[in-house]
């Protein structure tokens, strides 16, 4: 029973990993995984021993609530307060939690190219934001087939659908991804722009901070009516250069400091050990062309407790 107890934990992480992916913020994602948890040690001992694959029943039932889950999310969006964007999370948090994409034997034949960026930044702010487009059902057949290799004819039985029709959940959710992104750009030329971003914004300079930004910038900033943000997106380098700077001269004593995130370098906002928000950034020609600012304290939780602050990562 020890032995059987380890390797149900040792899935904790890998669920965490899928749950978060399929929703947005680490909150759901815990709940989900919780529950998952919770019905495991319901059962019977004779309903546990009959059961071959722990880890594919755990993802079974992670991935129907997160189905559930994603269906009643929609209706309290609605509801939401601001722009509603997905959670960001420091570099490396699920490192190892998927399959390596160069090495993958799935139903669907080898991964091309296209599909291989997708899986490479699968917990990237960018492509959260397209996942958000997806109806439950697409996302969840894409996150279980495209990221963790999970057959058709499993994601059948969670979906409620045939395995050819879940194939077709995740051809769509992969046609939102390749009609909703651009290319990710290499992480050097990702980095150079949000260092250059953060000089200007630092020297106050609007001139100097249109420059790096795109002709069709946008930027979303997600408060979740706790704290003051933006309620529509700012569109154009102008607006989106005057609403960092008014930013940082409303609040004097906000920190800027370079961190490794998911899509590359961003920028943590502290005032004083507080963290007070995360900035992360798409860019595209060198340019930054979308901006996603969180504010919002409930998705902010992993980024607690302060990361460490030693010299070097400051400013660009």
């Amino acid at each position: 029973m020890d032995d059987e107890l380890e390797e149900v934990y040792a899935e904790r992480r890998r669920l965490l990993s899928l749950a978060y992916r399929m929703t947005g913020t680490l909150a759901d994602a815990e709940d989900i995984v919780q529950e998952t948890y919770l019905r495991w040690y319901r059962l019977e001992e004779s309903e546990r021993a009959e059961i071959v694959n722990p880890a594919g029943w755990l993802t079974r039932v992670a991935s129907r609530g997160a189905l559930d889950l994603l269906a009643s999310a929609r209706r309290r969006r609605e509801q939401y307060i601001g722009q509603w964007l997905p959670e960001p999370l420091p570099a490396g948090l699920f490192d190892g939690t998927a399959p390596d994409p160069g090495n993958r034997g799935t139903d669907a034949g080898p991964v091309d190219p296209l599909d291989r960026v997708t899986l490479d930044d699968a917990v990237s702010t960018a492509l959260l934001v397209v996942l958000e487009s997806m109806t439950p059902a697409e996302r969840v057949a894409f996150v279980l087939h495209d990221v963790f290799a999970v057959p058709f004819d499993e994601i059948a039985q969670i979906v409620g659908r045939s395995p050819a029709a879940a194939r077709q959940l995740a051809a769509a959710g992969r046609r939102h991804v390749r009609e909703n992104r651009t290319a990710a750009v290499p992480r050097a030329e990702h980095d150079r722009a949000v260092r250059a971003f953060l000089r200007a914004a630092q020297a106050g300079d609007v001139d100097q901070l249109t420059r790096v930004l795109a002709p069709d910038v946008q930027l979303w900033s997600d408060g979740g009516g706790v704290v003051t943000a933006a309620l529509n997106v700012v569109e154009g380098p102008d607006r989106v250069a005057r609403f960092v700077l008014g930013v940082d001269a409303k609040m004097p004593e906000l920190t800027h400091r370079v961190e490794p995130m998911s899509d590359g370098l961003g920028v943590l906002l502290r005032t004083g050990d507080l963290v007070a928000g995360v900035m992360n950034f798409r860019v595209r020609n060198g340019l930054v062309t979308d901006v996603w600012i969180m504010l919002n304290p409930a998705k902010l939780t992993g980024w607690l407790p302060t990361p460490r602050t030693d010299e070097g990562q400051n400013d660009g």
